[in-house]
């Protein structure tokens, strides 16, 4: 596989679709964004305070922009996730690789927000089968990490089920020193 970098591959099963988020998902997506069951499990680890609810279409249309810009300046990709069946963007993968001095080095992070009624086993391993694998090629990473809240049961067995295993190292985010806990990784085989 080649760099996502220069060319953002695209993944899909027969229900769903990962490919990189454009400026037109934004109305979609704000429907994520906004829901109030689903921003509780969005990571949002040394995001300087931002808790990514968002309420206004001006709003996610900004942070859409700049995840753009993020892309563009190789910081992280963040794929959309669109259910095919209905035609619409239910959620967003983030994941870049990680370098820092903590457990965590070398580490392909990736973020899953998704929208609250998405938030069900088979769903969420389905789209994390999608990238999984890829995503140690894609971003030459020796593990994949993941943040799971306890209370999240539906996508701790997803995870489980995909051979991802509760980490006790903690994650010291590069821009404000406080350890995060609660991540979920896997290995590369």
């Amino acid at each position: 596989m080649s760099n996502p970098y220069e060319k953002c591959p695209s993944f899909e099963n027969e229900q769903y679709l990962l490919r990189l988020v454009e400026a037109s998902d934004a109305p979609d997506l704000l429907s994520v964004y906004s829901d109030e069951k689903a921003v509780p499990l969005f990571n949002s680890d040394n995001c300087h305070g931002d808790d990514f609810h968002y309420t206004t279409l001006q709003r996610m249309q900004d942070a859409v922009g700049f995840w753009l810009w993020a892309y563009q300046d190789k910081g992280f990709v963040r794929w959309v996730i669109v259910d095919k069946h209905i035609g619409k963007a239910i959620g967003t993968i983030e994941l870049f690789n990680r370098m820092s001095d903590d457990y965590f080095h070398n580490c392909g992070l990736l973020r899953l927000d998704l929208r609250s009624d998405y938030e069900q086993t088979e769903a969420v391993s389905a789209i994390l089968s999608l990238i999984t694998q890829p995503a140690f090629t894609l971003f030459d990473c020796k593990m994949l990490a993941t943040k799971i809240p306890s209370f999240a049961s539906e996508r701790k067995a997803a995870a489980k089920k995909l051979g991802f295993t509760a980490s006790k190292e903690k994650l010291i985010g590069k821009d404000d020193g406080i350890a995060y806990s609660d991540y979920y990784v896997l290995q590369k085989q």
